[in-house]
C-alpha cells in the first residue's frame, strides 16, 4: 500500500514560505485567464484573426465569437479526459509537483507561440490557443491538489481565498503592464504595426506565467511517497485501475458527488462568463481593446477583495452558504445583461461580477479541499477538473449557439442563468457537515 507522509498542519502556519510559494502560482498563471484569454487575444481573436469574414466549416459559416467559443469548448474537453487519470498516476508516484511543472512550463511555451498568429491565420491561433489552455487548465487539477496538505480545515477557505486574491493582483499588473505596451509601443521600442504590441503582450504573459512559477517550484513540498510499480505494469495502466477503484469507492462520499455536480453546472456560467466578458463587449457595445482593458482592471481589484472576504466567510459561517450568496449576485448579473446598452451600465456589470468572481471560485475549491481525504487529493482533485472542465465544454458552445442562432452575444450571455440556477438547486441538497465527516472517516 502507498505510503503517504502525514502533514503536521502546526508546521505550515499561515501564511509560510510554503503558502506563498502555493499561492504565487495563482499570482503567475492569472496573466494568462486575466490578461489573455479574459481580454486581450480573445478580443484580438474574434476581431482582427477571424474578423468579418468569419470561418466556414462543413459548409457552414461561423462568426468570430462562435469561433471562439467552440475553441474554448475543445480545449476543455481535451483537458477533462486527461485529468483524472494523470490524477491519479500522480497520486500512486507521489508526482503531483512533476505533473505541475510539465503542464505549466509547456503551457507557457504554447503561450509564447500564440504571438505568431497574424490576422487571418485562424488555424494557428486556434491550435496554440488549444495548447495554451490544457496547459494551464491541466496544472490547475496538480495545484489544487496540494491545498488539503497546506492547509487545515479550519483555514482552508481562507488560505484558498488568499491564493484567488493573489492572483488577481497578478492579473491586474501584468494586465497594466499590457495596456501600456498597446497603448504607448515606443515605450517599449514596439513598432504600432502588424498588430505587434498586442502580439508581443501575449509573450509578455508567457513569461510571467513561467517567470512567477519558479517559487512555487522551489518552495512547495511534495509529500507523499511513490509505490513502486506491480511487475509488468505500466503507469497508464496504473492510472486507469485508480480511477476505476475511486469510482468504485465513491459511494463512501455521497456529499461530494453532489458538489461535484452542482459545480460541474453553476461553473458552466462561471466560466462561459469570464471568458465571453470581452467578446459582449466588443460585439453588443462596440467597445474597443483600450476601453476593455481598463474595465477588466477593474473587476479583477474588486475581486481581489471579493477572494479575500467570502474565503473569510466561508470559515465564519459555512463555505456552502458563501457559494449560495455568490450564485445569487452571479444570477442578477446575468439578468442584468439584458437591459445593458451604454458602455457605463458594462462598467457597474463589472464591478458586480468582480465582487464574486474570487469568491465562488474559491469557495468551490475550499469546500472540495474539505470533502476529499489527503492521501487522494491529486485523485479528486483530478475529478474536479474533469467536472470543471465538462463544465467548460457545455457553457462556451452553449454560448456560441445561442449566438449564432439570435445573431448577438447578448442571449449567449444571458442563457447562461440556467447553469446557476440548476446548480443552486443541487448544491442545496448537499449536506456540509456530513461531507466533511465521510471524508474524515476515510482517512481512518
Amino acid at each position: 500500500m502507498r505510503e503517504f507522509k502525514k502533514l503536521k498542519i502546526q508546521d505550515v502556519t499561515p501564511f509560510s514560505r510554503e503558502i506563498w510559494g502555493w499561492a504565487l502560482y495563482d499570482f503567475a498563471n492569472s496573466a494568462y485567464s486575466t490578461a489573455l484569454a479574459g481580454v486581450i487575444f480573445s478580443v484580438y481573436f474574434v476581431q482582427d484573426v477571424v474578423g468579418d469574414q468569419g470561418l466556414t466549416l462543413f459548409g457552414s459559416r461561423m462568426t468570430g465569437p462562435a469561433v471562439w467559443g467552440y475553441s474554448v469548448s475543445l480545449s476543455m474537453l481535451l483537458v477533462a479526459v486527461i485529468a483524472p487519470v494523470l490524477g491519479a498516476v500522480a497520486d500512486y508516484r507521489a508526482s503531483k509537483k512533476r505533473f505541475l511543472f510539465y503542464f505549466c512550463y509547456g503551457g507557457v511555451l504554447a503561450t509564447a507561440f500564440l504571438f505568431l498568429a497574424r490576422p487571418g491565420e485562424i488555424w494557428l491561433a486556434v491550435i496554440f490557443y488549444i495548447l495554451s489552455n490544457m496547459g494551464l487548465e491541466s496544472s490547475m487539477a496538480f495545484y489544487n491538489g496540494f491545498l488539503p496538505e497546506i492547509a487545515s480545515r479550519e483555514h482552508m477557505g481562507r488560505i484558498s481565498g488568499f491564493g484567488w486574491a493573489l492572483g488577481y493582483v497578478g492579473g491586474v499588473s501584468c494586465l497594466v503592464l499590457n495596456l501600456a505596451m498597446i497603448e504607448r509601443p515606443n515605450w517599449f521600442g514596439l513598432p504600432a504595426t502588424d498588430y505587434i504590441p498586442v502580439r508581443a503582450s501575449l509573450v509578455v504573459v508567457a513569461a510571467w506565467w513561467g517567470l512567477f512559477s519558479i517559487p512555487t517550484f522551489l518552495w512547495l513540498r511534495e509529500r507523499a511517497r511513490a509505490q513502486e510499480l506491480p511487475p509488468g505494469a505500466g503507469y497508464l495502466r496504473v492510472g486507469f485501475q485508480r480511477l476505476t477503484l475511486t469510482f468504485r469507492k465513491i459511494n463512501q462520499f455521497r456529499e461530494l458527488v453532489k458538489f461535484l455536480v452542482a459545480f460541474l453546472i453553476y461553473n458552466d456560467g462561471v466560466q462561459t462568463v469570464i471568458v465571453m466578458a470581452a467578446v459582449f463587449g466588443a460585439d453588443v457595445l462596440g467597445m474597443s481593446q483600450q476601453e476593455l482593458i481598463p474595465c477588466f482592471i477593474l473587476t479583477n481589484s474588486v475581486a481581489f477583495v471579493g477572494a479575500l472576504l467570502f474565503g473569510y466567510l466561508g470559515d465564519r459561517m459555512s463555505t456552502k452558504s458563501a457559494i449560495h450568496i455568490t450564485l445569487f449576485i452571479w444570477s442578477v448579473a446575468v439578468l442584468y445583461v439584458v437591459v445593458i446598452n451604454e458602455i457605463w451600465q458594462f462598467w457597474l456589470l463589472a464591478v458586480i461580477i468582480g465582487s464574486v468572481l474570487g469568491g465562488i471560485q474559491a469557495s468551490s475549491r475550499a469546500l472540495l479541499a474539505q470533502f476529499t481525504p489527503p492521501e487522494n487529493s491529486a485523485e479528486f482533485f483530478g475529478f474536479f477538473a474533469t467536472s470543471g472542465k465538462f463544465a467548460s465544454i457545455f457553457g462556451p458552445a452553449f454560448f456560441a449557439m445561442v449566438t449564432d442562432l439570435t445573431g448577438t452575444a447578448r442571449w449567449g450571455v444571458v442563457s447562461v442563468l440556467i447553469f446557476f440556477i440548476i446548480g443552486w438547486a443541487i448544491l442545496s441538497t448537499v449536506d456540509e457537515k456530513k461531507g466533511i465527516a465521510q471524508a474524515q472517516y476515510a482517512v481512518k
